[in-house]
């Protein structure tokens, strides 16, 4: 099924995210990964694309064992550093192996990082017209409620993001934010700017200390003052700080329910222990 069928009678959805494993000896590991989050039912599932030096196929692999546990798969495709030609080889192994949606991202920057020549993409948009001269897929985007690190300002990133829409993108899904406040803002300025596709909203549950860092980094976004005190008083214990984690998540997505955002995509950094809680917590929510 497209993720456009899912998400057009804007009923609550709720997605997962899981990423390949950088060996082809861990895929067995991550397929359990894959069996043990489909049976909280989420709407769809998306997987990376690879990791760092692996193959694509590890990426198609993970999304035809989505498939095979009756979950919609939604295929990542980074176009940076591929050329043209890589692009259309795995554009076409998706659709080989029936895989309908893609997740169109240029993907970040490497450090020293010069586009060699012309067979290169440069921006997400050109991946997405690529994609839609190949074959009929349902083609999703991101977006950054908190402005993408290389946009001067938020009207300049809005302004990008329409651009990208009108190019193809059925649908967007943000980039991690903790301050619902920032998204709902974000969400009503993209309205404003007249994109009418669905925002799916990206939560992370962050349940480890050292995980906000980094979080911070990827995403470029604030954290609020509640989250930093949960930090201080339970980042040092490995248990409290998981608990308090999942508990912060599923209060955002509450919350963002109850503002009238229907669509969710948790970040599961493979962690069935972590979404499956989470989804104890909305059950009554989600089949409302």
């Amino acid at each position: 099924m497209k993720i456009s069928e899912i998400l057009k009678n804007n009923q609550v959805t709720v997605s997962f995210e899981v990423f390949p494993p950088k060996q082809w000896d861990k895929i067995e590991q991550t397929k359990e990964v894959v069996r043990k989050m489909s049976k909280a039912e989420p709407s769809f599932m998306s997987v990376t694309y690879g990791a760092a030096g692996t193959r694509s196929g590890f990426t198609t692999e993970i999304a035809n064992e989505i498939k095979d546990c009756g979950i919609t798969p939604l295929s990542h495709l980074t176009c940076l550093t591929s050329t043209k030609h890589k692009v259309d080889e795995v554009v076409n192994e998706l659709s080989e192996n029936g895989i309908e949606n893609i997740l169109a991202l240029r993907g970040d920057i490497p450090e020293s990082f010069v586009f060699p020549d012309k067979q290169y993409f440069r921006y997400a948009y050109e991946l997405i017209n690529e994609i839609k001269e190949i074959g009929d897929f349902c083609i999703g985007g991101a977006c950054y409620p908190e402005v993408h690190p290389e946009s001067k300002n938020q009207k300049e990133d809005i302004e990008r993001l329409k651009f990208k829409v009108e190019c193809g993108a059925e649908f967007l899904t943000s980039q991690m934010f903790f301050d619902n406040e920032k998204f709902l803002d974000f969400r009503e300025k993209c309205l404003a700017a007249g994109i009418n596709v669905p925002i799916i909203a990206g939560i992370m549950p962050i349940t480890n200390a050292n995980q906000i860092k980094r979080s911070i980094e990827l995403s470029n976004s604030s954290v609020p003052k509640k989250f930093f005190r949960i930090m201080e008083r339970f980042g040092d214990d490995a248990k409290s700080m998981k608990q308090a984690g999942v508990v912060y998540a599923t209060e955002q997505i509450i919350d963002l329910m109850a503002n009238g955002v229907n669509n969710i995509h948790i970040y599961t950094m493979n962690k069935p222990e972590v979404s499956e809680p989470i989804m104890r917590g909305l059950s009554d929510i989600i089949n409302k």
